[in-house]
């Protein structure tokens, strides 16, 4: 049996492990169930890797992300490494092959989604596979005290249930003491073995402005920062918008969002990691699974409503160790709709079975039908057609998929399928009276083993090489194999889709379960008073407070913060600095008053000292002068 270390030198050309690597392995094959908090970046892969590939059988990975499923089984294919992915898009006879691949295969790796595990297929194949790990991760969407709850993650525990020996190595970048307990409570943890690695950065500056102009301050932070950089906005719209005025402003910059097709989205990444793009402008749909290390900013020019979220993206910047910076920028008037948040997130009850109903509706869909079936979804031709907030369909189907009954993906991809429905008596017949259509017949039972029994998943660009059709003429002969009765054809799709989980029930009589819905409106409620105190910090170490968040407390101020820099600006003890900003806060809760006045109430400081902090609170928007001259509280 090979070590760690020299699985680590053979496969990945390392001769040492990361920080906490090397303990999270030992803890595995030991046969621990651990928990493994690591920062993106921070090499969450090769923790289940190495120990899958030093001991004998497979290792069921089990990841909500197809991109990242698909560019891991590269990966470790280009090793010379054999591993196997199921996703949406397969075949049914796709998948049944690739099940008996790994349960009967040389295969180490199998990835799968969650919800891939509730299917009969899966369950049929499960007990003869030759697990040696079960490697969950993004495991903080087990928890729906988290911020990206999946309902299929809970499904896992029932898997320890037929592999009671197997340990589990659940992964996450990012969890909250709370959630962290609730991922070993749900995972059925043996003994709760958790290894956090600091979150500390200590080449990551962070910084908050209050900024009206927010796109000039995005281009004083660009000129100031040179190289690679992502900024991230709310909506699809508004990238599009601040990567065109980056380019009027001579910043090579694109945009990115999960409304563009799978191709354009591929270029637009590639472009920006080769540093053809210097800049990318993107919704949180980019970066997933993209280790680009010379970030040297992160500027998100809207406030997300959650930690979780923010230090994950931020922390693209900078994983090559070097000076760079996570920047956010916001006004007033988006602080006070962030405290509104949670009442648009969770809508009432009532609200959300009228959206249940229109999707039905919408969709054709009659009671007591639509379980495992795919349907494309406009979501803006739903809403300008039902007239509904747009805000409101958005959580309410939220709200629905949490509740387990369907899934909504802005980014699937479905592959052309076909199947033969006619005969093979019939197919000779149909090919002596069409020769025009002979040639395409035979590459489609030559390239798809089983086509003519099953339905199987084709690929229409290695179809125009092999036929030498032009794309174009190859639709048009398909489509008209499926009008003479000989193929069932569906084109591939890139829209939009919901996905029923089960039937669908009268929405009056849907089972909802209001009392974890109102809970997970609490902690959606706690996160967001988080992400305000986080803004506001007057002067706290940002990196300090973001540890604390997860449950970090060893972590010392980072000194490279704005609020660690403006502090080392002022010659005050920390201890002097807080107690003259408390004074000055108070004295302005209320009333605005003339700058003498003020400064006789404080008469216990030095006057110099006043100023110093008055102009950091000036320039941090805690405080403003009036048109009358006075100061106060904005």
């Amino acid at each position: 049996m090979s070590s760690p270390q020299v699985i680590l030198k053979q496969y990945w050309g390392h001769d040492s492990f990361r920080p906490l690597q090397l303990d999270i392995i030992t803890a595995v094959m030991e046969g621990k169930d651990v928990l493994a908090l690591l920062p993106t970046g921070g090499g969450k892969s090769v923790c289940f890797q190495i120990p899958a590939l030093v001991n004998e059988g497979l290792c069921l990975v089990i990841s909500p992300l197809i991109a990242l499923m698909k560019d891991q089984v590269e990966n470790l294919k280009k090793r010379d490494v054999m591993a196997l992915s199921i996703h949406s898009g397969m075949s049914y006879f796709e998948v049944k092959q690739t099940l008996q691949n790994a349960a009967f295969g040389p295969y180490k790796f199998l990835y799968v989604s969650p919800e891939r595990l509730e299917t009969p297929l899966f369950k049929e194949y499960l007990p003869a596979f030759k697990l040696n790990l079960i490697a969950v991760d993004e495991a903080h969407c087990i928890s729906q005290w988290g911020y990206d709850f999946r309902p299929p993650y809970l499904r896992i525990a029932t898997i320890r249930e037929e592999f009671p020996g197997v340990p589990v190595l659940a992964l996450t970048a990012s969890a909250t003491p709370l959630v962290q307990q609730d991922i070993c409570d749900k995972l059925l943890f043996r003994e709760n073995i958790i290894f956090r690695q600091s979150f500390e950065k200590p080449n990551l500056s962070f910084s908050v402005f209050k900024a009206d102009s927010k796109f000039n301050k995005l281009l004083e932070i660009l000129q100031k920062v040179n190289g690679s950089a992502i900024v991230y906005c709310r909506n699809r719209k508004r990238t599009k918008e601040i990567s065109n005025l980056l380019k009027l402003n001579n910043i090579s910059a694109d945009f990115y969002h999960a409304g563009l097709l799978q191709q354009d989205r591929s270029q637009k990444q590639e472009n920006w990691i080769q540093n053809k793009t210097r800049v990318i402008v993107c919704t949180n749909a980019f970066g997933m699974g993209i280790d680009k290390p010379d970030v040297r900013a992160v500027v998100h020019v809207d406030i997300p409503d959650n930690l979780e979220n923010y230090y994950q993206e931020a922390g693209r910047a900078g994983r090559d160790g070097k000076k760079s910076y996570a920047v956010l920028l916001y006004t007033q008037i988006e602080l006070e709709e962030l405290k509104k948040l949670p009442d648009i997130k969770y809508p009432v009850v009532s609200e959300i079975k009228k959206v249940y109903q229109a999707l039905a509706n919408h969709l054709q869909i009659p009671v007591g039908a639509g379980e495992g079936i795919y349907y494309d979804f406009n979501l803006n031709e739903f809403v300008r057609n039902f007239k509904l907030d747009i805000f409101l369909v958005i959580n309410a189907i939220k709200a629905l998929e949490q509740d387990g009954h369907l899934t909504f993906n802005e980014q699937v991809f479905l592959p052309s399928k076909i199947s033969f429905t006619c005969d093979k008596d019939d197919l000779l017949a149909f090919e002596n009276a069409h020769p025009h259509l002979d040639n395409l017949i035979k590459y489609l039972l030559r390239s798809y083993e089983g086509i003519f029994d099953n339905e199987v998943s084709i690929n229409e660009k290695l179809l125009t090489k092999l036929t030498k059709l032009p794309p174009e003429e190859l639709t048009n002969q398909l489509k008209e194999l499926q009008a003479f009765g000989i193929i069932d054809y569906k084109p591939q799709k890139e829209t939009p889709q919901i996905f029923f989980l089960e039937n669908r029930a009268p929405a009056q009589h849907l089972a909802f379960n209001h009392t974890d819905f109102l809970k997970r409106k609490q902690q959606y409620q706690l996160r967001v008073d988080a992400m305000e105190k986080y803004i506001s910090l007057a002067t706290d170490c940002r990196s300090q407070y973001i540890g604390k968040y997860f449950g970090d407390t060893e972590m010392k101020r980072c000194g490279i913060c704005d609020n660690c820099l403006q502090r080392k600006n002022i010659d005050l003890s920390s201890e002097e600095f807080t107690r003259i900003t408390e004074s000055i806060l108070h004295v302005l809760k209320a009333e605005s008053i003339d700058i003498k006045i003020l400064l006789e109430k404080l008469n216990g400081f030095k006057k110099d000292k006043i100023w110093k902090v008055l102009d950091y609170l000036q320039s941090e928007g805690k405080v403003t002068v009036n048109k009358e001259g006075k100061i106060e509280r904005p």
